[in-house]
């Protein structure tokens, strides 16, 4: 940027070619390299000159952490190269096109048909695991229980969970533009996020069920009646559906502008909210809220849960009886650690040690790993305590 006053525009230049090399990358963080890239491509296109960016291809064995930034703004620019630039001045505002595109994996050019498979095998077995556990359950009258009916609820939003988000990844790893358009991205975001708020709650309700199934095992079955399990299961689609759907329409509503790029592999609401072209601040306290708010909760009341349970499991007089109360809430307690502790990190944790990278790890963590660790941990060789 600091040669652009050089050009003068009585020169001609039929062609300029920009190389990113490693000390841009070295001083600058990704999206200052890209901002700064992409503003120098449209300034000389007003010589009316043809653009193409470079840049140093990463060396195996020789730097490959120094050389991946080189690469993803390469992808950036080069994508913002085959754009159409707009007419306005550079102080206005470009209003977004109708698509976003989603850069999250592309700098792993060479992993691509890899990732495809190893996602493809794992989403298969979420699908059949979950699949295989709502059949079962349906099927065998002996485990139409309300642990069960909870489990059932919980492979079924899994199933939609998991769906919202690995097809289309894996349709972008076989394919160089990885477009998605605004209203797909809406959609996506609804879907994920209602089913995400949903299960929080749903797993505050298996943890109530398990806390008097221990705790108060006489009034169980009164307690814990059909009735008592649909609201429990309806109130957590209640609450997920009207929340979500509130937040999600909210953040659609704010105008979208400047880049179209969205350094994730799916339109996540962190991300998605860098595009808008206000002041997003106020917003993302009101998102940050809300993950308080309705994700916090249930989290607290499922900790009280296991306070009285864990309580009430050391005073049993039996080794075995303190075996086999624990074993009945052991595979919740797994699934609400790796579900909450991934959730947590990614929407509670600072900004300061945030990164594209680690953001798109979390996130295939609880996206891709999470859904496919539920059914093998939730095996229906669990004893009830009734």
């Amino acid at each position: 940027m600091e040669r652009l006053p050089r050009l003068k525009t009585s020169d001609h230049y039929p062609f300029l070619l920009l190389h990113v090399g490693t000390n841009d990358t070295a001083k600058n963080d990704f999206e200052q390299i890209t901002a700064d890239y992409v503003a120098l491509g449209r300034r000389i296109k007003e010589f009316e000159a043809q653009v193409v960016f470079s840049s140093i291809l990463p060396v195996e064995g020789k730097g490959l952490g120094r050389d991946r930034p080189i690469v993803e703004v390469n992808v950036e620019v080069n994508i913002e190269g085959e754009m159409t630039y707009s007419e306005r001045e550079p102080d206005e505002n470009q209003t977004v096109s109708e698509v976003f595109i989603l850069v999250g994996l592309s700098y792993l050019t060479r992993l691509q048909i890899l990732l495809f498979l190893v996602f493809l095998v794992i989403y298969l077995v979420t699908l059949v695991g979950n699949l295989l556990i709502i059949l079962l359950i349906k099927l065998n009258p002996s485990l139409h229980t309300p642990m069960y009916f909870f489990l059932l609820n919980l492979s079924f939003l899994e199933i939609c969970y998991t769906s919202s988000v690995v097809p289309q990844l894996l349709a972008h790893l076989l394919v160089e533009q990885k477009t998605l358009s605004i209203a797909g991205c809406a959609a996506q975001m609804y879907i994920f996020t209602i089913m995400g708020l949903t299960e929080c709650c749903l797993l505050a309700a298996m943890a109530y069920d398990r806390y008097i199934a221990i705790c108060n095992p006489l009034h169980y079955r009164t307690i814990m009646s059909g009735q008592v399990c649909a609201q429990l299961v309806g109130a957590s689609w209640t609450i997920g559906i009207l929340v979500e759907v509130a937040q999600t329409t909210w953040i659609f509503s704010l105008p979208f502008c400047g880049s179209n790029r969205i350094h994730h592999f799916f339109c996540d609401i962190p991300p998605v909210i860098k595009r808008a072209c206000t002041d997003t601040s106020k917003n993302q306290i009101v998102v940050l809220a809300l993950s308080v708010l309705f994700i916090m909760s249930p989290f607290l009341l499922i900790i009280l849960s296991y306070i009285c349970i864990i309580s009430t499991i050391l005073k049993l007089p039996s080794v075995e009886g303190r075996r086999k109360a624990f074993s009945t809430c052991s595979s919740h307690l797994m699934v609400v650690t790796l579900f909450y502790g991934t959730a947590l990190f990614t929407y509670l944790r600072p900004k300061s040690i945030s990164t594209p990278e680690g953001d798109q790890l979390i996130s295939l963590m609880y996206t891709v790993v999470t859904p496919v660790l539920n059914p093998i941990i939730y095996t229906l060789r669990n004893k009830e305590r009734n």
